[in-house]
């Protein structure tokens, strides 16, 4: 009878899996099963948790990562996201209290990421933070 428990339980969290797209809950559906498949080759619960759990886990920690690469493939920034890291040059003085910068052909407000460092107009600067529409940004000098 609890073999039967094991089995719909795994069925149940394959197919709520559907709704999460995460394949959490499918590794922990595949434990499941094998947690089924040991209670009803051993009639024993507590061997059929421990090969849940064994299971589960293995799947999660390796399986899981490895399919997420394999089927979402790498993230891709977009938007704000997108301009950390990129370089720009400053048009104007930019320091704590404002600036401006030129990015791919557009005029940015910027503000210097130290506080303490004015960056002069015609310097290389990397945006490090995209705050509302201003760049943070920090010297390539520094």
């Amino acid at each position: 009878m609890a073999a039967l428990l094991w089995l719909i339980g795994g069925i149940a969290l394959i197919a709520a899996e559907v709704l999460s797209g995460d394949f959490f809950l499918l590794m922990i559906g595949v434990g499941a099963l094998f947690g089924a498949g040991a209670d009803w080759f051993f009639d024993d619960t507590i061997i059929a948790a421990a090969i849940f759990a064994a299971v589960s886990i293995g799947l999660v920690t390796f399986a899981r990562p490895w399919l997420k690469r394999r089927l979402h493939g790498d993230m891709v920034h977009t938007n704000a996201d997108a301009l950390i890291g990129r370089k720009a040059v400053a048009v104007s003085t930019v320091n704590q209290h404002g600036g401006q910068v030129r990015l791919d052909g557009d005029l940015w407000s910027a503000r210097a990421f130290n506080d303490q460092k004015e960056i002069a107009p015609g310097a290389s600067v990397t945006i490090v933070e995209i705050s509302g529409a201003t760049a943070v940004v920090l010297s390539d000098s520094e």
